[in-house]
């Protein structure tokens, strides 16, 4: 008689299943009602990553910051409310919301934002927000003010110094614009959208070679220069205007006899003088 009795075959590969799926039951316990498995891993790195902590403000800002420079503005107007509502509304907060606010296209939030920053340290750029949500409604007068607020703040931003002087133009005040540009130029050399508003004060000016010598040295895109040509048809026009206006308010002045007029000094007027006398900006752009 034999002392126990073989195990058929198929009854030793069912034996086998069935301990496979006892020791797989002992291994792997779900975390939660219809977790699968690629979620339980998920879930196990994200326990396994460190937390940043929660007393980090300016971590925190500086994220949205980074949010904002990929262009992930409505993201960020989350995040910002995420933040103020754990830390408070702080002039930082209020600029960066200001920023994502215009951009998405709420100008009348945005200024509001922007018009809270004026009684604050950051009020150079209250005014500057302000003169670009101006400029963004095609006020370039109203623009010019406010960025000139801005640069008397900020003296040495290239960038407000570049707004100020694209908005001059942009208003027909082609002299305007000359001083803030240079400046901005000089400070930011290497900044493409300083350079194309120099580019298109060249054009404003008369100086197609020289505007044409700087695109070329930048490499503008075909679009770039076709937007810095178009621009400079707008300048034309509102320097036309304001002329027009100029011309009226002078008819009305009172008229000044010649005697009263006094005599004329030898060689040119600086006006003359500046109008024939090119920029040298191309030997300082191609460095």
């Amino acid at each position: 008689m034999n002392r126990s009795s073989p195990i058929p075959p198929p009854s030793r590969r069912f034996l086998a299943a069935a301990l496979v799926l006892v020791l797989s039951a002992c291994a792997f316990k779900p975390s939660g009602y219809g977790v699968g498995p690629q979620a339980e891993r998920a879930a196990m790195l994200q326990n396994a990553r460190p937390e940043p902590k929660p007393d980090t403000p300016g971590m925190y800002l500086a994220l949205i910051d980074r949010m904002q420079s990929q262009g992930l503005y409505f993201a960020s107007l989350a995040h910002i409310d995420a933040y103020e509502k754990q830390y408070g509304v702080t002039p930082d907060s209020t600029l960066l919301r200001a920023d994502a606010l215009r951009l998405t296209g709420q100008p009348e939030a945005s200024a509001d934002a922007y018009r809270a920053l004026l009684a604050t340290p950051l009020a150079s750029r209250g005014y500057r927000g302000l003169g670009l949500v101006a400029g963004a409604a095609g006020d370039f007068d109203r623009a010019a003010h406010d960025l000139e607020a801005a640069s008397a703040l900020a003296p040495t931003d290239a960038a407000t110094l570049s707004d100020l002087g694209y908005a001059r133009l942009r208003e027909g005040d082609v002299a305007g614009a000359r001083v803030p540009l240079m400046k901005a130029a000089e400070l930011d050399a290497h900044n493409a959208t300083v350079l194309a508003n120099v580019a298109l004060l060249l054009l404003s000016q008369g100086h197609a070679r020289d505007a044409r010598a700087l695109m070329d040295e930048q490499h503008f895109s075909s679009e770039v220069r076709e937007a810095v040509r178009q621009d400079a048809a707008k300048v034309a026009l509102a320097r036309k205007g304001r002329r027009s206006i100029q011309g009226t308010e002078k008819a009305r002045q009172p008229q000044v006899r010649p005697e009263e007029v006094p005599a004329a000094t030898n060689g040119p007027s600086t006006a003359t003088a500046s109008a024939r006398t090119p920029l040298p900006l191309l030997q300082r752009f191609a460095q």
